[in-house]
């Protein structure tokens, strides 16, 4: 996901967007543990997503406060 998208969403949006990913790694986690995951290196993109949305929330709130 891009950041100019992650921009344009509301603090409520990323943290449920947010929620989501957190979601998706521990599931996909447990796939690789069990040799289901169909793509391993998925975690690593998500991992990405999620520091994204994690550094626009923190740049969100810094701009608010």
């Amino acid at each position: 996901m891009k950041a100019e998208k992650l921009r344009d969403m509301t603090v409520d949006e990323l943290n449920l967007e947010e929620t989501k990913l957190v979601d998706q790694i521990f599931r996909l986690r447990f796939q690789i543990a069990a040799s289901q995951a169909e793509n391993p290196a998925k975690v690593h993109l998500l991992r990405k997503d999620l520091a994204r949305v994690k550094t626009v929330l923190r740049q969100k709130r810094e701009s608010n406060a």
